[in-house]
């Protein structure tokens, strides 16, 4: 019986997630609390009582924003992996590295626009572009290993 012709076993259908999956979503969930925490700062940013240029108000957005989507993603694919039947560097991939992503990029928009009057990044930008490429590569992963499950 399928979930459109029982309604009823929508109810009662429950997911179980695997140890490491329980784990990394429970880690996940508190960083979100620090996105929240950090959406304080961007406040006072956009409210005008903290001093930044035009650009670290915008590297600061940035970050703020892939902070909270990508973690959020990476808490989605907890649940996926656990249909995959990937193990060892290929499991790893697809279940933390979207989490890594997401410290990764929004390390680099803060951390390449700290500093009193800045208006360009510094170096540090390279922690975007770093943590773009693990997300491409994680989601392909991802993506492959539920597509060849079964």
């Amino acid at each position: 019986m399928s979930l459109l012709t029982d309604p009823q076993a929508l109810v009662t259908a429950t997911a179980t997630l695997s140890d490491a999956s329980r784990t990394t979503a429970g880690i996940l969930l508190l960083g979100l609390v620090t996105v929240e925490s950090g959406g304080l700062y961007l406040l006072k940013v956009v409210r005008g009582r903290e001093e930044v240029t035009p650009f670290q108000e915008k590297f600061a957005r940035a970050g703020h924003a892939h902070a909270g989507v990508l973690l959020l993603l990476a808490l989605t694919c907890q649940v996926l992996v656990d249909s995959t039947d990937q193990t060892g560097a290929l499991s790893w991939l697809s279940r933390s590295g979207v989490a890594v992503s997401a410290l990764l990029m929004p390390a680099g928009f803060f951390f390449s626009s700290m500093g009193a009057g800045r208006t360009e990044p510094n170096r540090l930008i390279v922690l975007v572009f770093a943590g773009a490429a693990l997300l491409a590569i994680s989601l392909t992963t991802l993506g492959i290993g539920l597509l060849s499950a079964g």
